[in-house]
């Protein structure tokens, strides 16, 4: 019996995940029991530092170096919290597997920039607040094989998710969206996957603008506004959305900036200007993915999104000739699908085995993900 914990804190911000479960194997023959989970609730203070490491203008080295610590000590508490629901001691933890917030993705090389990706959030904070053994920094290694660090998910999904019959698509909602595609008897050079655009991300900085709310809950914003057709069209005319995969973004693209600049440009109701957001994160959704459907497809929805049922009647109604379902649908949980994910990452990490996956990232060549610091019980 191996315990471990997963930690995630996303790109919406609404919360450090925590998930302990019981975990077996390796590679194809990993078997994950989920039995405890929690979500952390972010600080203001430590959210309007994060928020501010965001921006090209706000952010600062020491900021993020500061940042970095007390986001390793904020994680731990993650773990504490965790482990006291699961009445499991952090002696009896194997391992812990941490995402780390992140803080700047760049996916391709620019003129000014190299193709590079930061997440913080220090392990060796964590391993001595625990005194676990941390693995962490996941998304590098893929990046310096020529992959763009991006989607983390995929191997996980492919081990939890394979069917012999049905494609099954993989679609999490958070801040950003992004799908795996895996074919019924699929092997994992298979698999194909990316970001399909904005999640909550959009719907959120909205939600925060108009009402000050965190996010559009149950989508009742949304649900009493009506679509703008003329902005809809100009989303859905982003360079993003119109890319071909292997693709991944962020906040670098669909972020604060983002919003303001449409809302100085557009005169629209809150109402109306949440119902459009929500919808272009549908659209954006059924529009990636309908080249990978066929005639027995289950789309299975995840993340913060599939919990916004005005969102998820949208991607429907998008898709009327597919199987539209919840992690929950499969006796799983959304909420803790990709703090799971990074314990399988992390277990394969620690027996030396790759997984990142080429096909989605644009790697060329498998390799084991994520720095390991030692932890002292």
């Amino acid at each position: 019996m191996t315990y471990a914990i997963g930690i995630m804190s996303g790109t919406s911000l609404d919360g450090v995940d925590a998930a302990l479960v019981n975990i077996t194997g390796v590679n194809e023959e990993t078997e994950v029991e989920l039995i405890a989970f929690e979500t952390l609730e972010i600080p203001q203070k430590i959210d309007r530092q994060i928020r501010k490491s965001f921006s090209v203008e706000s952010s600062s080295s020491p900021l993020i170096s500061s940042l970095n610590v007390e986001l390793g000590e904020l994680f731990a508490d993650a773990a504490f919290k965790v482990s006291k629901a699961a009445k499991i001691d952090l002696k009896e933890i194997d391992f812990i597997a941490s995402h780390g917030q992140t803080i700047y993705h760049i996916p391709e090389e620019t003129e000014k920039y190299r193709s590079s990706t930061l997440q913080i959030g220090e392990a060796a904070v964590i391993a001595e607040k625990t005194g676990c053994t941390v693995v962490s920094n996941f998304r590098p290694r893929d990046m310096a094989v020529g992959g763009q660090g991006a989607p983390i998910v995929p191997y996980s999904e492919y081990i939890l998710y394979r069917h012999n019959e049905r494609t099954r698509l993989l679609q999490n909602i958070g801040g950003i969206g992004n799908v795996t595609v895996i074919p019924p008897h699929a092997s994992l050079n298979d698999l194909v996957a990316f970001d399909t655009g904005p999640g909550n991300m959009i719907i959120n900085e909205l939600a925060q603008h108009f009402y000050k709310e965190a996010y559009d809950k149950d989508g009742k914003h949304a649900q009493e506004g009506n679509v703008n057709k003329e902005v809809l069209e100009s989303w859905m005319n982003h360079p993003f959305i119109l890319r071909e995969p292997p693709k991944t973004t962020g906040r670098e693209e669909f972020g604060l900036q983002f919003v303001e600049e449409y809302l100085k440009k557009y005169t629209l109701s809150a109402e109306d200007w949440l119902a459009t957001a929500t919808m272009f994160t549908a659209k954006s959704i059924a529009k990636s993915i309908k080249k990978y459907m066929t005639k027995k497809t289950d789309l299975i929805i995840g993340g913060g999104g599939s919990y916004n049922p005005t969102l998820v009647q949208m991607i429907k109604e998008a898709l009327p000739n597919v199987s539209v379902i919840r992690q929950e649908d499969l006796g799983l949980s959304s909420d803790a699908k990709e703090a799971v994910a990074m314990t399988i990452l992390g277990n394969q990490t620690l027996h030396r085995q790759p997984s990142n996956v080429p096909s989605a990232t644009g790697a060329s060549k498998p390799v084991i993900l994520g720095n390991v610091t030692f932890g002292e019980k």
